[in-house]
Parts: structure tokens; sequence; C-alpha cells
């Protein structure tokens, strides 16, 4: 299965609020597109850090920085597209053969990934060689 940075979306999540403060729903299936298996967070990334360098081969995801701020760069084996993440109502999907870089975190950066499979080794593509040689395959 090969996807396409077109097909990653950037999704405003439910934002509801009062005077009191705000909440955030995100709702397996109905936002994410498929039932969450595993929920995991990135934060306290060190200035001028990056993190990610893979894709997987069947993992679908959805990511949101439920603080600060950071940005994404998702490709395809074709094209880049990169996504600034800084509210914490606006998430991307990011489906199967999807290579992604995060940078640029915020000291106050926390971003959750919510992801519709259990963490598997194999799933992974840690090699870009190998992740564009697959891409530009399929």
């Amino acid at each position: 299965m090969h996807g396409s940075v077109d097909d990653q979306k950037l999704i405003t999540l439910s934002l509801r609020g009062d005077d009191r403060g705000s909440l955030c729903v995100i709702e397996g299936e109905r936002d994410t597109g498929f039932p969450i298996a595993r929920v995991y967070y990135i934060f306290g990334t060190q200035a001028d850090v990056a993190r990610g360098f893979h894709a997987h081969r069947a993992l679908r995801q959805l990511a949101v920085c439920v603080s600060g701020s950071c940005t994404m760069m998702l490709d395809d084996g074709h094209s880049r597209r990169s996504v600034v993440l800084d509210r914490p109502d606006l998430a991307v999907t990011i489906g199967p053969m999807i290579w992604r870089e995060m940078y640029d975190f915020s000291d106050d950066a926390v971003l959750m990934v919510l992801a519709d499979q259990h963490y598997d080794e194999a799933d992974y593509i840690r090699d870009y060689e190998t992740f564009l040689a697959m891409a530009r395959a399929s």
C-alpha cells in the first residue's frame, strides 16, 4: 500500500470551552479514521533535535501537538509536504508508507500520536533509501 502526501489530512478537532478552560476531543474512528490501539507522546525534545526518520509499512496514525508546536515533514517518496502543528485542536493523519521527520520543537512541545496498531518493530522502515525503493516500486 502506497500513500501520498496529499492524502495526509489536516483536521480540526472538536474544541469545547467556557470561562473555566478548554477541552479538545479525539474519538477513535470518527476523528482518526481507525480504532485506536496505542497512544504515545514525545516531549522534552532538546533544541535543534529532529525526531522520526522512519515510515511504517501498515500503521495509520493521527498526530497532534497538545502543547507548544513542531513541524512535521511528510514524504511519500515522490513529493514532500511540511505541516506546522501549533494548536491543540489541529491534527494530521499519517497513513502507511509516509516517511516522517519532526523538527522545530518548541520548549513546551508535547506531540501526541494515536495509532491503529500496537508497537511492532517489523512495521518500521528506518532507512530512507530502502523506503524510497519501496515507495517508488509501488
